[in-house]
Protein backbone atom coordinates (compact mmCIF):
# COMPACT_ATOMS: atom_id res chain seq x y z
CA UNK A 1 0.00 0.00 0.00
CA UNK A 2 1.18 3.08 -1.18
CA UNK A 3 0.67 6.44 1.57
CA UNK A 4 -0.59 9.16 0.55
CA UNK A 5 -1.31 12.73 1.86
CA UNK A 6 -1.26 12.54 5.89
CA UNK A 7 -3.87 14.45 7.59
CA UNK A 8 -5.32 14.86 11.03
CA UNK A 9 -9.06 13.65 10.89
CA UNK A 10 -11.34 15.76 12.66
CA UNK A 11 -14.97 16.78 12.86
CA UNK A 12 -15.67 20.57 11.22
CA UNK A 13 -17.36 22.27 14.07
CA UNK A 14 -19.30 24.16 10.99
CA UNK A 15 -20.51 21.47 9.11
CA UNK A 16 -22.62 18.34 9.10
CA UNK A 17 -19.99 16.31 8.48
CA UNK A 18 -19.05 12.50 10.29
CA UNK A 19 -16.17 10.95 10.81
CA UNK A 20 -16.92 7.96 8.89
CA UNK A 21 -17.41 7.83 5.00
CA UNK A 22 -18.68 4.15 5.38
CA UNK A 23 -21.17 4.51 8.05
CA UNK A 24 -24.93 5.54 6.83
CA UNK A 25 -27.33 8.15 8.12
CA UNK A 26 -30.44 8.08 8.43
CA UNK A 27 -32.63 9.30 5.59
CA UNK A 28 -32.61 12.42 4.23
CA UNK A 29 -36.07 14.78 4.46
CA UNK A 30 -38.40 13.59 1.59
CA UNK A 31 -38.75 16.05 -0.96
CA UNK A 32 -40.59 19.31 -1.03
CA UNK A 33 -43.08 20.42 -3.28
CA UNK A 34 -42.54 20.48 -7.22
CA UNK A 35 -43.28 24.29 -7.25
CA UNK A 36 -39.86 24.80 -7.40
CA UNK A 37 -39.53 22.16 -10.20
CA UNK A 38 -40.50 21.56 -13.99
CA UNK A 39 -41.90 19.02 -15.25
CA UNK A 40 -39.60 16.30 -15.92
CA UNK A 41 -39.12 12.34 -17.77
CA UNK A 42 -37.91 10.67 -14.51
CA UNK A 43 -38.20 11.47 -10.68
CA UNK A 44 -34.85 13.38 -10.98
CA UNK A 45 -36.53 17.31 -11.25
CA UNK A 46 -32.85 19.06 -9.44
CA UNK A 47 -29.68 18.54 -11.04
CA UNK A 48 -26.51 19.23 -9.85
CA UNK A 49 -23.22 19.38 -11.79
CA UNK A 50 -20.15 20.45 -9.48
CA UNK A 51 -17.12 20.66 -12.07
CA UNK A 52 -13.83 20.80 -10.15
CA UNK A 53 -10.35 21.54 -11.91
CA UNK A 54 -7.71 19.71 -13.31
CA UNK A 55 -7.35 15.88 -13.19
CA UNK A 56 -8.05 12.96 -14.71
CA UNK A 57 -9.68 9.96 -14.14
CA UNK A 58 -6.33 7.74 -13.30
CA UNK A 59 -5.02 10.32 -10.76
CA UNK A 60 -7.84 11.04 -8.74
CA UNK A 61 -9.33 7.56 -9.47
CA UNK A 62 -7.29 5.09 -10.76
CA UNK A 63 -5.96 3.61 -7.28
CA UNK A 64 -9.14 3.56 -5.71
CA UNK A 65 -10.07 1.39 -9.07
CA UNK A 66 -7.05 -0.68 -8.35
CA UNK A 67 -8.43 -1.41 -4.89
CA UNK A 68 -11.76 -2.04 -5.42
CA UNK A 69 -11.65 -3.92 -8.72
CA UNK A 70 -14.37 -2.00 -9.94
CA UNK A 71 -12.53 -0.44 -12.72
CA UNK A 72 -9.32 -0.34 -14.91
CA UNK A 73 -6.69 0.26 -11.91
CA UNK A 74 -3.57 2.58 -12.03
CA UNK A 75 -1.20 0.21 -14.03
CA UNK A 76 2.24 -0.88 -11.98
CA UNK A 77 4.48 0.36 -14.56
CA UNK A 78 3.86 2.88 -17.60
CA UNK A 79 6.20 3.09 -20.96
CA UNK A 80 6.80 6.12 -21.87
CA UNK A 81 7.52 7.07 -25.59
CA UNK A 82 11.36 5.90 -26.05
CA UNK A 83 10.62 2.93 -24.19
CA UNK A 84 10.85 4.91 -20.72
CA UNK A 85 9.14 2.74 -18.27
CA UNK A 86 7.78 5.18 -15.61
CA UNK A 87 6.13 3.78 -12.01
CA UNK A 88 3.16 5.91 -11.13
CA UNK A 89 3.90 7.57 -7.68
CA UNK A 90 1.47 9.08 -4.91
CA UNK A 91 1.03 12.99 -6.30
CA UNK A 92 1.55 15.98 -3.83
CA UNK A 93 -1.36 17.03 -2.41
CA UNK A 94 -0.35 20.67 -3.41
CA UNK A 95 -1.42 19.82 -7.19
CA UNK A 96 1.72 19.77 -9.05
CA UNK A 97 2.26 22.28 -11.94
CA UNK A 98 1.53 20.58 -14.76
CA UNK A 99 1.35 22.14 -18.61
CA UNK A 100 -2.02 21.54 -20.05
CA UNK A 101 -2.42 23.14 -23.07
CA UNK A 102 -4.21 21.92 -26.39
CA UNK A 103 -0.58 21.10 -27.17
CA UNK A 104 0.37 19.58 -24.38
CA UNK A 105 -2.83 17.24 -24.44
CA UNK A 106 -1.91 16.10 -27.87
CA UNK A 107 1.43 15.28 -27.70
CA UNK A 108 0.22 13.22 -24.16
CA UNK A 109 -2.27 11.36 -26.06
CA UNK A 110 0.04 11.00 -28.92
CA UNK A 111 -2.48 9.46 -31.21
CA UNK A 112 -3.95 7.21 -28.76
CA UNK A 113 -0.78 5.31 -27.63
CA UNK A 114 -0.72 7.22 -24.31
CA UNK A 115 3.01 7.58 -23.96
CA UNK A 116 3.92 11.59 -24.67
CA UNK A 117 3.45 12.79 -20.85
CA UNK A 118 7.20 13.82 -21.04
CA UNK A 119 6.35 16.54 -23.27
CA UNK A 120 3.88 18.07 -20.80
CA UNK A 121 5.83 20.72 -19.28
CA UNK A 122 6.66 20.23 -15.43
CA UNK A 123 6.41 16.35 -15.94
CA UNK A 124 10.00 15.65 -16.56
CA UNK A 125 12.43 13.20 -15.06
CA UNK A 126 13.19 11.68 -12.73
CA UNK A 127 9.89 12.29 -11.11
CA UNK A 128 7.50 12.42 -14.11
CA UNK A 129 5.25 14.64 -11.76
CA UNK A 130 2.18 13.83 -14.16
CA UNK A 131 2.49 10.14 -13.98
CA UNK A 132 0.62 10.13 -10.64
CA UNK A 133 -2.45 9.53 -9.12
CA UNK A 134 -4.28 9.98 -5.15
CA UNK A 135 -4.53 7.14 -2.85
CA UNK A 136 -7.97 6.27 -2.07
CA UNK A 137 -7.62 7.42 1.85
CA UNK A 138 -6.50 10.96 0.16
CA UNK A 139 -10.00 11.58 -1.11
CA UNK A 140 -12.03 9.92 1.09
CA UNK A 141 -14.81 11.58 0.05
CA UNK A 142 -14.89 11.60 -3.95
CA UNK A 143 -14.05 7.70 -3.16
CA UNK A 144 -17.11 6.83 -0.49
CA UNK A 145 -19.38 8.11 -3.26
CA UNK A 146 -18.16 6.71 -6.00
CA UNK A 147 -17.97 3.28 -3.90
CA UNK A 148 -22.01 3.98 -2.99
CA UNK A 149 -23.18 5.20 -5.60
CA UNK A 150 -22.06 4.99 -9.91
CA UNK A 151 -18.62 5.84 -11.40
CA UNK A 152 -18.35 6.29 -14.94
CA UNK A 153 -15.42 5.16 -16.14
CA UNK A 154 -15.19 6.38 -20.25
CA UNK A 155 -16.26 9.22 -20.11
CA UNK A 156 -14.14 11.85 -21.67
CA UNK A 157 -13.31 15.47 -21.57
CA UNK A 158 -14.95 16.81 -24.75
CA UNK A 159 -11.83 17.93 -26.36
CA UNK A 160 -7.86 18.49 -26.01
CA UNK A 161 -8.68 22.13 -23.79
CA UNK A 162 -7.64 23.71 -20.57
CA UNK A 163 -10.14 25.72 -18.46
CA UNK A 164 -11.70 28.09 -20.61
CA UNK A 165 -12.53 25.65 -23.17
CA UNK A 166 -14.03 23.28 -20.60
CA UNK A 167 -16.23 25.59 -19.41
CA UNK A 168 -17.30 26.67 -22.78
CA UNK A 169 -18.24 22.77 -23.54
CA UNK A 170 -19.79 22.65 -20.04
CA UNK A 171 -22.82 25.07 -21.38
CA UNK A 172 -22.51 24.94 -25.11
CA UNK A 173 -20.73 21.37 -26.27
CA UNK A 174 -18.45 23.02 -28.15
CA UNK A 175 -15.43 25.68 -28.62
CA UNK A 176 -16.94 27.07 -31.37
CA UNK A 177 -14.01 27.72 -33.63
CA UNK A 178 -11.64 28.62 -30.69
CA UNK A 179 -8.88 25.83 -30.37
CA UNK A 180 -9.53 26.02 -25.94
CA UNK A 181 -6.55 27.67 -25.05
CA UNK A 182 -7.38 30.02 -22.66
CA UNK A 183 -7.68 33.95 -23.38
CA UNK A 184 -4.56 36.25 -23.29
CA UNK A 185 -4.20 40.22 -23.68
CA UNK A 186 -6.65 40.61 -20.97
CA UNK A 187 -7.72 44.03 -20.02
CA UNK A 188 -11.35 43.49 -17.92
CA UNK A 189 -12.93 41.19 -15.40
CA UNK A 190 -12.46 37.32 -16.19
CA UNK A 191 -11.62 35.62 -19.54
CA UNK A 192 -15.24 36.61 -21.57
CA UNK A 193 -16.80 38.86 -23.49
CA UNK A 194 -16.15 41.83 -20.87
CA UNK A 195 -12.43 41.11 -20.97
CA UNK A 196 -11.25 42.81 -23.85
CA UNK A 197 -8.97 39.05 -24.23
CA UNK A 198 -8.21 37.60 -27.14
CA UNK A 199 -8.45 33.58 -27.86
CA UNK A 200 -6.47 31.52 -30.51
CA UNK A 201 -8.90 29.42 -32.90
CA UNK A 202 -8.14 26.15 -35.13
CA UNK A 203 -7.62 29.14 -37.84
CA UNK A 204 -4.39 30.61 -36.31
CA UNK A 205 -6.27 33.72 -36.05
CA UNK A 206 -6.55 35.49 -32.15
CA UNK A 207 -10.23 36.41 -31.95
CA UNK A 208 -12.19 38.22 -28.54
CA UNK A 209 -12.98 35.62 -26.40
CA UNK A 210 -16.53 36.00 -26.56
CA UNK A 211 -19.19 33.71 -28.70
CA UNK A 212 -21.55 36.56 -29.65
CA UNK A 213 -25.64 36.99 -29.60
CA UNK A 214 -26.34 39.44 -32.50
CA UNK A 215 -30.15 39.50 -31.18
CA UNK A 216 -28.33 42.10 -28.80
CA UNK A 217 -28.98 45.85 -29.60
CA UNK A 218 -26.57 46.43 -32.57
CA UNK A 219 -26.11 49.98 -31.58
CA UNK A 220 -24.88 49.17 -28.13
CA UNK A 221 -23.50 45.69 -29.34
CA UNK A 222 -22.71 46.14 -33.04
CA UNK A 223 -20.48 42.78 -32.88
CA UNK A 224 -22.87 40.85 -31.28
CA UNK A 225 -21.11 41.82 -27.66
CA UNK A 226 -17.39 41.13 -28.77
CA UNK A 227 -15.33 44.56 -28.48
CA UNK A 228 -14.31 44.57 -31.73
CA UNK A 229 -15.35 41.98 -35.08
CA UNK A 230 -15.02 38.80 -34.85
CA UNK A 231 -15.26 35.71 -37.68
CA UNK A 232 -16.78 33.48 -34.31
CA UNK A 233 -20.37 32.82 -34.63
CA UNK A 234 -23.41 32.76 -32.40
CA UNK A 235 -24.10 29.34 -30.89
CA UNK A 236 -27.13 28.15 -28.82
CA UNK A 237 -26.72 27.41 -24.68
CA UNK A 238 -27.71 25.27 -22.70
CA UNK A 239 -28.96 28.08 -20.24
CA UNK A 240 -30.51 29.61 -23.36
CA UNK A 241 -32.72 26.40 -23.68
CA UNK A 242 -33.54 26.11 -20.39
CA UNK A 243 -35.08 29.53 -20.22
CA UNK A 244 -37.43 28.84 -23.15
CA UNK A 245 -38.36 25.53 -22.04
CA UNK A 246 -39.41 27.39 -17.91
CA UNK A 247 -36.33 24.98 -16.61
CA UNK A 248 -34.66 27.02 -14.00
CA UNK A 249 -31.14 27.44 -13.34
CA UNK A 250 -28.42 29.08 -11.90
CA UNK A 251 -24.25 28.83 -12.06
CA UNK A 252 -23.11 29.27 -8.32
CA UNK A 253 -19.52 30.45 -8.65
CA UNK A 254 -18.39 33.94 -8.84
CA UNK A 255 -19.56 37.09 -10.02
CA UNK A 256 -17.76 39.89 -11.69
CA UNK A 257 -16.82 41.27 -7.83
CA UNK A 258 -15.04 38.04 -7.19
CA UNK A 259 -11.63 36.37 -7.83
CA UNK A 260 -12.83 33.09 -9.23
CA UNK A 261 -14.80 35.44 -12.17
CA UNK A 262 -13.22 33.73 -15.34
CA UNK A 263 -14.26 30.85 -13.83
CA UNK A 264 -17.70 31.17 -14.21
CA UNK A 265 -18.49 30.45 -18.02
CA UNK A 266 -21.31 33.19 -18.41
CA UNK A 267 -19.06 35.74 -19.19
CA UNK A 268 -17.83 33.64 -22.45
CA UNK A 269 -21.37 34.32 -23.88
CA UNK A 270 -22.78 37.24 -25.24
CA UNK A 271 -26.43 35.77 -24.62
CA UNK A 272 -25.66 34.96 -20.86
CA UNK A 273 -23.02 38.28 -19.74
CA UNK A 274 -25.47 40.94 -21.23
CA UNK A 275 -28.88 39.53 -20.73
CA UNK A 276 -31.03 39.04 -17.81
CA UNK A 277 -29.81 35.49 -17.65
CA UNK A 278 -26.36 37.17 -15.92
CA UNK A 279 -28.89 37.74 -12.64
CA UNK A 280 -28.36 33.68 -12.78
CA UNK A 281 -24.52 34.03 -11.88
CA UNK A 282 -24.47 33.92 -8.42
CA UNK A 283 -21.71 33.03 -5.71
CA UNK A 284 -20.62 29.65 -4.87
CA UNK A 285 -21.51 30.36 -1.30
CA UNK A 286 -25.17 30.90 -2.42
CA UNK A 287 -25.37 27.14 -3.28
CA UNK A 288 -25.90 25.76 0.27
CA UNK A 289 -28.11 28.59 1.43
CA UNK A 290 -30.45 27.44 -1.27
CA UNK A 291 -30.11 23.69 -0.18
CA UNK A 292 -31.05 24.23 3.59
CA UNK A 293 -33.84 26.02 2.00
CA UNK A 294 -35.14 23.38 -0.58
CA UNK A 295 -34.91 26.19 -2.77
CA UNK A 296 -32.64 24.84 -5.46
CA UNK A 297 -33.55 25.57 -8.75
CA UNK A 298 -33.79 22.41 -11.82
CA UNK A 299 -30.48 22.95 -13.06
CA UNK A 300 -27.24 24.11 -10.76
CA UNK A 301 -23.95 24.38 -11.87
CA UNK A 302 -21.60 24.75 -9.35
CA UNK A 303 -17.68 25.99 -9.24
CA UNK A 304 -15.89 26.46 -6.42
CA UNK A 305 -14.47 29.83 -7.68
CA UNK A 306 -15.89 32.12 -5.47
CA UNK A 307 -13.09 34.63 -3.57
CA UNK A 308 -12.92 32.05 -1.01
CA UNK A 309 -13.85 28.88 -2.37
CA UNK A 310 -11.49 28.94 -5.01
CA UNK A 311 -9.32 27.65 -2.42
CA UNK A 312 -11.49 24.52 -2.61
CA UNK A 313 -10.87 23.66 -6.53
CA UNK A 314 -7.68 21.37 -6.64
CA UNK A 315 -6.71 23.51 -9.39
CA UNK A 316 -2.67 23.09 -9.87
CA UNK A 317 -1.05 24.59 -6.57
CA UNK A 318 -4.03 23.90 -4.83
CA UNK A 319 -4.69 21.34 -1.81
CA UNK A 320 -6.55 18.37 -3.44
CA UNK A 321 -7.29 17.29 0.28
CA UNK A 322 -9.41 20.77 0.92
CA UNK A 323 -11.29 20.02 -2.33
CA UNK A 324 -12.14 16.56 -1.28
CA UNK A 325 -13.29 18.65 2.00
CA UNK A 326 -15.33 20.66 -0.48
CA UNK A 327 -16.94 17.87 -2.13
CA UNK A 328 -17.88 16.44 0.80
CA UNK A 329 -19.60 19.39 1.48
CA UNK A 330 -21.27 19.93 -1.50
CA UNK A 331 -22.78 16.25 -0.78
CA UNK A 332 -24.00 16.63 2.89
CA UNK A 333 -25.90 19.96 1.71
CA UNK A 334 -27.28 18.16 -0.87
CA UNK A 335 -27.98 14.33 0.70
CA UNK A 336 -29.48 16.84 3.73
CA UNK A 337 -31.75 19.19 1.62
CA UNK A 338 -35.48 18.96 1.39
CA UNK A 339 -34.23 17.93 -2.60
CA UNK A 340 -32.24 15.55 -2.06
CA UNK A 341 -35.23 12.48 -3.14
CA UNK A 342 -35.23 14.17 -6.84
CA UNK A 343 -31.53 15.04 -6.99
CA UNK A 344 -29.01 13.91 -9.54
CA UNK A 345 -25.59 14.90 -8.08
CA UNK A 346 -22.74 14.84 -11.25
CA UNK A 347 -19.16 15.30 -9.97
CA UNK A 348 -16.83 16.16 -12.48
CA UNK A 349 -13.74 18.03 -13.71
CA UNK A 350 -12.90 20.87 -16.30
CA UNK A 351 -9.86 19.17 -18.21
CA UNK A 352 -6.98 16.97 -17.55
CA UNK A 353 -4.60 19.29 -15.37
CA UNK A 354 -2.87 17.17 -17.55
CA UNK A 355 -2.18 13.81 -15.50
CA UNK A 356 -1.87 10.92 -16.98
CA UNK A 357 -4.67 8.45 -17.77
CA UNK A 358 -4.13 4.85 -19.52
CA UNK A 359 -7.01 4.67 -22.09
CA UNK A 360 -6.89 6.09 -25.39
CA UNK A 361 -9.75 8.73 -25.80
CA UNK A 362 -12.38 8.55 -29.23
CA UNK A 363 -12.46 11.49 -31.14
CA UNK A 364 -15.92 12.85 -30.95
CA UNK A 365 -18.88 13.62 -32.81
CA UNK A 366 -17.95 16.89 -34.63
CA UNK A 367 -14.47 15.65 -35.50
CA UNK A 368 -11.96 16.90 -32.69
CA UNK A 369 -9.98 14.68 -30.87
CA UNK A 370 -11.67 14.15 -27.32
CA UNK A 371 -9.65 14.87 -24.09
CA UNK A 372 -8.61 11.83 -21.41
CA UNK A 373 -10.67 10.58 -19.10
CA UNK A 374 -12.22 13.22 -16.58
CA UNK A 375 -13.08 11.41 -12.52
CA UNK A 376 -16.97 11.21 -13.31
CA UNK A 377 -19.40 10.36 -10.65
CA UNK A 378 -22.88 10.33 -10.68
CA UNK A 379 -24.63 10.36 -7.05
CA UNK A 380 -28.82 10.35 -6.17
CA UNK A 381 -30.86 8.25 -4.69
CA UNK A 382 -31.76 6.47 -7.87
CA UNK A 383 -28.30 5.91 -8.93
CA UNK A 384 -27.28 2.45 -9.24
CA UNK A 385 -25.73 1.01 -6.04
CA UNK A 386 -21.86 0.29 -6.59
CA UNK A 387 -22.20 0.85 -10.28
CA UNK A 388 -19.36 0.97 -12.85
CA UNK A 389 -20.88 2.31 -16.04
CA UNK A 390 -18.38 1.93 -19.03
CA UNK A 391 -20.74 3.37 -21.77
CA UNK A 392 -17.85 4.13 -24.34
CA UNK A 393 -19.74 7.45 -25.87
CA UNK A 394 -19.48 8.86 -22.48
CA UNK A 395 -18.20 12.17 -22.47
CA UNK A 396 -18.18 15.81 -20.16
CA UNK A 397 -21.52 16.47 -23.05
CA UNK A 398 -23.05 13.82 -21.31
CA UNK A 399 -24.20 15.77 -18.83
CA UNK A 400 -25.94 18.27 -21.19
CA UNK A 401 -27.44 15.14 -22.86
CA UNK A 402 -28.67 14.05 -19.16
CA UNK A 403 -30.32 17.28 -18.61
CA UNK A 404 -31.90 17.69 -22.33
CA UNK A 405 -33.43 14.03 -22.01
CA UNK A 406 -35.15 15.08 -18.35
CA UNK A 407 -36.21 17.91 -19.42
CA UNK A 408 -37.32 17.31 -23.00
CA UNK A 409 -34.87 19.85 -25.01
CA UNK A 410 -33.32 19.51 -28.12
CA UNK A 411 -29.72 18.80 -28.36
CA UNK A 412 -27.34 21.76 -29.16
CA UNK A 413 -25.23 20.27 -31.60
CA UNK A 414 -23.75 16.70 -32.90
CA UNK A 415 -21.80 16.42 -29.65
CA UNK A 416 -24.18 16.49 -27.12
CA UNK A 417 -26.93 14.82 -29.77
CA UNK A 418 -24.62 11.56 -29.93
CA UNK A 419 -23.51 11.56 -26.26
CA UNK A 420 -24.73 8.89 -23.81
CA UNK A 421 -27.39 10.60 -21.86
CA UNK A 422 -26.50 8.77 -18.23
CA UNK A 423 -30.19 7.28 -18.06
CA UNK A 424 -28.09 3.66 -17.50
CA UNK A 425 -26.15 4.61 -14.63
CA UNK A 426 -30.31 4.96 -12.47
CA UNK A 427 -32.92 2.79 -11.50
CA UNK A 428 -36.36 4.30 -11.60
CA UNK A 429 -38.12 1.70 -11.56
CA UNK A 430 -36.99 0.92 -7.38
CA UNK A 431 -37.67 2.43 -4.51
CA UNK A 432 -35.24 5.68 -3.85
CA UNK A 433 -32.49 4.83 -1.81
CA UNK A 434 -32.52 8.12 0.99
CA UNK A 435 -29.78 6.68 3.70
CA UNK A 436 -26.43 7.78 1.93
CA UNK A 437 -23.02 7.56 3.21
CA UNK A 438 -21.34 10.29 6.09
CA UNK A 439 -18.88 12.32 4.98
CA UNK A 440 -15.56 13.76 6.06
CA UNK A 441 -14.42 17.17 7.31
CA UNK A 442 -10.46 16.61 7.64
CA UNK A 443 -7.86 19.06 9.51
CA UNK A 444 -5.61 20.44 7.42
CA UNK A 445 -2.99 22.38 7.96
CA UNK A 446 -3.85 26.31 7.43
CA UNK A 447 -1.47 25.99 3.98
CA UNK A 448 -4.19 23.87 2.65
CA UNK A 449 -6.46 26.91 2.43
CA UNK A 450 -4.29 29.71 1.38
CA UNK A 451 -4.97 30.97 -1.90
CA UNK A 452 -2.12 30.09 -3.86
CA UNK A 453 -1.42 33.68 -6.37
CA UNK A 454 -0.83 31.35 -9.08
CA UNK A 455 -4.21 29.69 -8.72
CA UNK A 456 -5.47 33.33 -9.76
CA UNK A 457 -5.26 32.48 -13.31
CA UNK A 458 -5.40 29.57 -15.40
CA UNK A 459 -1.56 27.42 -15.61
CA UNK A 460 -2.56 26.14 -19.00
CA UNK A 461 0.71 27.83 -20.66
CA UNK A 462 2.34 25.35 -18.17
CA UNK A 463 4.45 27.85 -16.38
Amino acid sequence: MRLGHKVTIALATALPLAAAPAAVASSAPVGHPARYAAAAATPITHIVVLMQENHTFDNELGYWCAQTGRCLGMPAKVTLKGGIVVTPSVTADIVPVVGHTVKAQTAAIDGGAMDGWAKVQGCTPPAYACVSGYEPSSVPNLTSLASTYAVLDHAFYQAETPTWGGHMEEFAATTDGFSGDDPHSITGPGWGCDSGGLAPTFAGTNEPSCVPDYSLPAAQYPYGGAFEPTTIQQVPTILTEMDSASVSWKIYSATAAEGGYRLSGCPTFASCVYTSEDNQLVTSAQFFTDAKAGTLPNVSFLMPAGSTDIRYDQHNTQSNAAGDNWIGKVASAIMGSPDWSSTAFIITYDDCGCFYDQVPPPVGPDGRQDGPRAPFVIVSPYAKSGYTDSTPTTSTGSILAFIEADFGLPALNANDAHAYNLMGAFNFTAAPQLTHPRMLWRKLPASDYRVNPAALKDLSDGT
